[in-house]
This record gives C-alpha cells, structure tokens and sequence, in this order.
C-alpha cells in the first residue's frame, strides 16, 4: 500500500487510515465486477482521489468514478500519442517543462496567447494529452501537477469559453486531485471579465486552488518564491532558466515518452492510468458493465 494513499491530510478531516479504507472498499462494492477488470484505475490510489474530491461520499465518488471509466474506455487518453497533436504543440501553447516545483510535481506551462487552431476538439485532445504525460512522469509519492499561466499576448480572442468550460470539466471530473495549485501570471486587467464568466465553472476546491501572481506585486510573487527554485524556473516567471521551449528538443522527449507508454502496453505492465491493452479490446463490454451496475444503484446516484 503506497504512502500516499492512506495517509490523515489537511483536507482528510477526521479519517483515520482504517477509515478511509473502509469507504475505499464501499466504492469498489458501489463500481461493481468492473474493478476487477481495471485494477489500476480502481487502485485504492485512485479511488482515494475521487473520494476527497466528493468530500467522502462514498455513492457520489462511485458515480465519479463510474463516468471517469467509461470515458477513458471511449475517449482512449492513453492512446493519444505525438503525431496526433503535433500541429497544436508547434507554438509552445502547452507543455510539460522540464522542471519540477519544489515539492517534485510535474509543471505544465501554458500560454494562451500563443494559441495556434481554432478547433476546439484538437485543442482540447491535445491538453488531455499533456495530462497524462505529466501523469506519468509523476515521481514515487507524488500525485500532483502545478499548472503554470503565462498570460503574454493574451487577447479575449486566445481561448473561447466553450474549451475553456471544457478544460475544467475534463480536469474536474476526471483527473480530480490532480492539480495540486494553478499560477495565473500578469493576468490583464481584461482578464477580469473573462474570469468572472469562467468562475463558475469551476468547483470551490478547483478555485482555491488558482493563484493570480504580478510580476510587480512582491507579495504576490512570495508564491512563485515559496513554490520554485528559482534557478530551475523559466525567466518569463521570475526565474534565472533562460531554456523556455523548443519545439525539436520537446517533441523528441514526447516521442521518447510515447515509446515508454507503448512498452508499458507491450508488457503488460501498467502505471497509474496506463492500463495495458484491455482498455481496448474489451471495451464494449467494461461499458456495459458500468452501465448496468449503474442503472441498478440508481437510488444512491446524484
């Protein structure tokens, strides 16, 4: 049993491990057969994500987790791989830097004005994309990234509200506990009318969670201090990395990361969210065991 699984946090309340595994073993009998199919997406790990983002309810983080697995098992995240999102990497929008914060989480940069397509399936296939490579290279004891805004060139025009929207729901209802903090940088002050609109979309624990930091504003900047070394960060936030991106250097990591995914598959070996090749074969028929199971608990569903 991993360390950070059955461990008492700030946000665990009251549980003691033996508690928390006694709703972990409620969600599995909630899921039904299925877990027994897909050991890793219901690990006690995994299940321990959903239950914290559905505060302990043990009905509401099966429903979670439920629609979690049949949307991995007909979105196929895992399977995505470099050639299928390289025109939307070509500017640097979004990648995994080559740095970790502090606390060895994984940093997804993002730079919404250098946004690069108008489609809003590519754009969003391609974040999927970079989640689940920040997933994977998660360090032992470590479940979390840090997601890193750089608002340069930011126009009302850079993102629509319907990916936006998008984004939050994929990382809120899929990859729950997943972001361990998001550093909004130099917002603008027009920025402010499109917060106010996204706002809602986001859940309050999500929200808590987003940070507005001012290159002119030393208080502000105390959480970029507190959270990187500055050595290692990117100059565009304050760091002393004069790196930043380039795209031959990054698609040849992506492409070396796709290969270790593929051997995983090719092993049937399997890390947190990547099953081996069963998500596929047999995907018709873990749906419909969801679906089943899902439609037989209806009473306990939200």
């Amino acid at each position: 049993m991993s360390s950070i699984q059955l461990k008492r946090g700030a946000s665990d309340k009251s549980l003691s491990p033996v508690d928390q595994q006694a709703k972990i073993d409620d969600v599995r009998k909630l899921i039904g057969p299925v877990v027994d199919k897909l050991p890793v997406l219901c690990s006690d790990a995994s299940i321990l994500r959903f239950l914290r983002a559905r505060n302990w309810n043990t009905k509401k983080a099966s429903k979670m987790l439920k629609e979690t697995l049949k949307w991995r098992l007909q979105y196929k995240p895992e399977a995505i791989r470099w050639e299928d999102i390289a025109q939307e990497a070509e500017t640097g929008k979004v990648y995994r830097a080559n740095y970790c914060d502090k606390l060895g989480r994984p940093v997804l940069v993002m730079r919404p004005g250098l946004q690069n397509t108008n489609s809003p399936v590519g754009q969003i296939k391609y974040l999927v994309y970079c989640i689940e490579n920040a997933i994977m290279n998660l360090v032992q004891d470590q479940e979390q990234m840090v997601w890193l805004v750089d608002f340069q060139g930011w126009a009302m025009t850079s993102i629509s509200v319907k990916v936006t929207r998008e984004t939050a729901r994929i990382l809120q209802d899929h990859y729950p506990e997943r972001l361990g903090i998001g550093i909004l940088y130099n917002p603008p002050k027009i920025f402010e009318s499109f917060w106010t609109i996204v706002k809602p979309f986001l859940e309050t624990k999500t929200y808590k969670k987003m940070k507005f930091v001012y290159s002119d504003d030393p208080k502000s900047l105390k959480v970029i201090e507190e959270i990187f070394d500055l050595d290692k960060l990117d100059v565009a936030f304050g760091g002393r990395n004069p790196a930043g991106f380039n795209l031959e250097v990054y698609a040849r990591q992506m492409k070396d990361d796709d290969s270790k995914r593929t051997n995983f598959h090719g092993s049937g070996c399997s890390s947190p969210f990547y099953q081996s090749s069963s998500l596929s074969e047999s995907q018709q028929h873990e749906s419909t065991d969801l679906d089943r199971n899902s439609n037989a608990s209806d009473e306990g569903r939200l």
